[in-house]
């Protein structure tokens, strides 16, 4: 269903003029983002959703779903024109709703929003200033960056509302269930914290830790944030002096540091690595195990709602069913049954006001898990096809070998080289081939700037940057591309 919003806009444009940000320069004050009685009703509704049967969390989710969508229809002038021809809302299910897509909502961004103040030139001018990486939007909002993955870069707005959710399951969900696995570290506020990601832009990860630390002064001693677009041997110094307890990383950069630990060039002694934003072996796991001689979990998140899934003592993932919901679908957006993995899933975010999600296609290959858990959990349990990536492998002048983590040669490219519509190859040992997309063509320049300065830093400065002539090529089975590649038959 394609609405015709010509009206929606000029109602809007009517109804006011774009508004400057409040703080056009400088740097914008910290203030609280969640009232403190909302943050308290969400925690008690967090807690006890998490112990009662599925009949109660589907009662719960349900007249969620209808509260959600009555208010995108009553205030969102995009989905009241997308719904318009639909009964009401009690009366027609979600599988008739139409899906939505990261492209059109970010081509309609001012129209989805539902507060008349939030506008896509506000956001984009907001992000442009890294100083802002988790300060308050308008002073009440969040706004996290996603990564173009499917080649469609977006920007999210979350109000406070949201944020108090997304902060209970963090803490009564995630941590609790490391708590009742036994690490105590979950809880513990003296132990130090070290999220290890890429950290200059306004992704959900670095922005929630600042919020948080904006928020909790106190927390600033033991939280801390290494980029991993810095030289390995850099980020491997800064964390032998900080000696965190616990670290968050993606998975393949949890590898790249396992491989630092076995060499004895780092010298962590972890309670705990967390790890999100990639697909987790059970191999990976078992060697990150190893390697550190802590507990490995992993969630489930995105910058259209930060905690989708937690992972219990058992290993399973379990859905965040009463707060967020997902559909497992196939290619034609048809259900797909428990078991069986899924094409995409729909995503429909149950608190978020400001910026509503529904039935919004996330991208994710997901499966149900047939079985309930042994944990005694009611919430459904499932597992992930994250990212899967390759890690690209180059030798060094002297011989060592350079590891190059796929989400760090996203970033570069993303927000140094200003393209979202690319892969990048490995055919030898010496080169890195760059596909980029029709709309990116005339963007060559800016990126071997970009991949040959980032190369030059990791001591790589001998590689090639090959702008190939080829677009990037999509997997022929499952319509999906991988970003970054090793050519196999030539590796």
């Amino acid at each position: 269903m394609n609405p015709d919003l010509s009206a929606a806009k000029a109602s809007r444009s009517r109804r006011r003029a774009d508004p400057p940000l409040r703080i056009e320069s400088g740097v914008a004050p910290a203030v609280p983002f969640v009232d403190p009685l909302y943050a308290a009703q969400a925690g008690w509704e967090t807690w006890l959703g998490g112990r009662l049967p599925a009949e109660e969390i589907g009662a719960r989710r349900d007249a969620r779903l209808r509260a959600t969508i009555e208010s995108a229809r009553a205030h969102s002038p995009y989905y009241r024109a997308l719904y318009r021809d639909l009964p009401p809302t009690g009366t027609v299910g979600l599988d008739r709703l139409p899906v939505v897509h990261k492209r059109a909502l970010m081509e309609h961004f001012d129209e989805v929003a539902t507060d008349p103040a939030v506008t896509r030139s506000g956001v984009t001018r907001f992000v442009a200033d890294p100083r802002r990486i988790g300060r308050p939007f308008l002073g009440r909002y969040a706004v996290w960056s996603s990564s173009g993955t499917l080649g469609e870069p977006g920007y999210f707005v979350h109000d406070g509302r949201a944020l108090a959710v997304y902060d209970a399951l963090e803490l009564l969900r995630f941590r609790a269930a490391n708590a009742a696995a036994g690490a105590a570290a979950a809880w513990a506020p003296t132990q130090r914290y070290a999220l290890v990601a890429a950290i200059d832009g306004h992704f959900a990860g670095i922005a929630t830790l600042r919020r948080l630390v904006l928020l909790y002064p106190w927390l600033a001693p033991t939280t801390r944030a290494f980029s991993l677009l810095q030289p390995v041997a850099g980020l491997v110094a800064e964390l032998n002096t900080y000696q965190p307890a616990l670290l968050a990383t993606y998975p393949t950069a949890a590898e790249m540091l396992a491989d630092e630990q076995e060499a004895g060039r780092l010298r962590l002694a972890l309670r705990e690595i967390w790890t999100g934003g990639e697909c987790l072996p059970p191999p990976v796991r078992a060697r990150l195990a190893r390697v550190f001689g802590c507990t490995v979990r992993s969630g489930y998140g995105a910058s259209e709602f930060l905690s989708i899934g937690w992972e219990c003592a058992h290993g399973r993932l379990h859905l965040n069913a009463d707060w967020v919901v997902l559909e497992p679908v196939d290619a034609r957006h048809r259900p797909v049954p428990p078991g069986v993995p899924s094409h995409t899933v729909l995503l429909t975010n149950l608190v978020n006001r400001v910026q509503p999600l529904i039935r919004y296609a996330l991208g994710d290959s997901v499966t149900l898990d047939r079985d309930p858990c042994p944990c005694g959990c009611a919430l459904p349990s499932l597992t992930v096809e994250g990212r899967h990536d390759d890690v690209l492998v180059y030798p060094r002048a002297d011989g060592a070998a350079v590891k190059l983590l796929p989400l760090v040669l996203c970033t570069v490219m993303e927000d140094e080289a200003g393209v979202n519509d690319f892969q990048l190859v490995q055919p030898d040992a010496g080169v890195l081939g760059v596909r980029l997309g029709g709309g990116e063509r005339g963007c060559g320049r800016r990126v071997l700037h970009a991949l040959r300065a980032h190369l030059g830093a990791q001591g790589l400065s001998h590689v090639r940057v090959s702008i190939e002539h080829a677009g990037p090529q999509r997997d022929p089975k499952s319509g999906k591309l991988r970003r970054v590649q090793v050519l196999r038959a030539h590796a």
